[in-house]
């Protein structure tokens, strides 16, 4: 992509969103779908179309013609399943649809998606991208809707270049305070329980939300459909993200141990370092970010 291209950007105004907002918008025409009556960051040349995924919206407003779409977008009703199937559907399934639908008559180049690694389930090594998924059936209503967009953004693989990209544990300044580090921030300086399987807990390899931007922007120049994990280089146990937080906060942690045996969730980062952006960001000067 180059400076006359022209992006669209959905989910502008979530956490990684504004990442992107940020790292794009003085080098392409940037137009960004946002729900609500937000501004483009301030002196930049970002084109701004309000248009709510959940409702019945239309691509009126938005390009005759487009170089590249960024879909971030997802529900932020993830997790009420079945309350906000709908919501959830829209969102996540139905506007990645007509999205690409949208991409192919404007005459998009590229189309990149971000998905979740969390389709992979659980295992004991990291993940490679060419793993199977989880069963159907076992997925959730959540992850069963990022997967069922894969497979929808892999049908327009010959007609676009496409790129799918499984983000593990993002995390950074401004996240909402109900995900998972947010939450153990909040939780070990209040002084509440936190539980772990076996003696350590899960492993994961979180990645702090400004290597995760820079590994999707480095994806755009990246030739090929593609498929990458997008995470950490460190993977750490939950034990030794809450001792890191409990040290940064002055504190100590109140765990609560199960028998139960820890199921890792481990994205292999082989891929993007090679190709993309290998993370910058230690784990624990990036999680200060959270601490409030």
């Amino acid at each position: 992509m180059n400076e006359s291209s022209k992006i669209l950007l959905t989910g502008a105004t979530g956490l990684l969103g504004r990442e992107v907002t940020k790292l794009l918008y003085d080098s392409s025409e940037l137009h960004l779908l946002m729900r609500g009556k937000n501004s483009a960051p301030d002196g930049s040349r970002a084109i701004c179309h309000q248009l709510d995924l959940s409702e019945d919206w239309k691509v009126d407003s938005l390009p005759d013609k487009i170089d590249a779409i960024i879909h971030l977008a997802q529900s932020e009703h993830f997790r009420e399943f079945p309350s906000k199937a709908t919501d959830i559907f829209r969102v996540n399934v139905e506007s990645t649809a007509r999205l690409l639908d949208y991409a192919h008559r404007a005459g998009a180049r590229h189309f990149v998606f971000a998905s979740s690694g969390g389709v992979y389930g659980y295992g004991n090594q990291a993940f490679k991208e060419n793993a199977p998924v989880v069963d159907s059936g076992k997925l959730g209503y959540y992850l069963s809707s990022k997967y069922s967009s894969e497979l929808l953004v892999q049908q327009y693989s010959s007609l676009m270049q496409v790129t799918i990209l499984r983000f593990f544990f993002i995390y950074g300044k401004r996240q909402r305070r109900s995900m998972l580090l947010p939450r153990l921030v909040d939780n070990i300086g209040s002084g509440k329980l936190v539980s772990l399987q076996g003696e350590i807990g899960i492993r994961i390899n979180p990645i702090h939300v400004a290597d995760a931007a820079k590994a999707l922007v480095a994806s755009l120049g990246v030739s090929g459909n593609q498929t990458f994990n997008i995470g950490g280089s460190e993977v750490l146990s939950l034990f030794e993200i809450c001792e890191t937080i409990a040290a940064l906060l002055g504190v100590s942690v109140n765990y609560q141990r199960s028998e139960a045996k820890p199921s890792d969730l481990i994205g292999d980062v082989s891929a993007m370092k090679s190709e993309l952006q290998s993370p910058q960001i230690a784990f624990r000067w990036g999680i200060k970010d959270l601490i409030i």
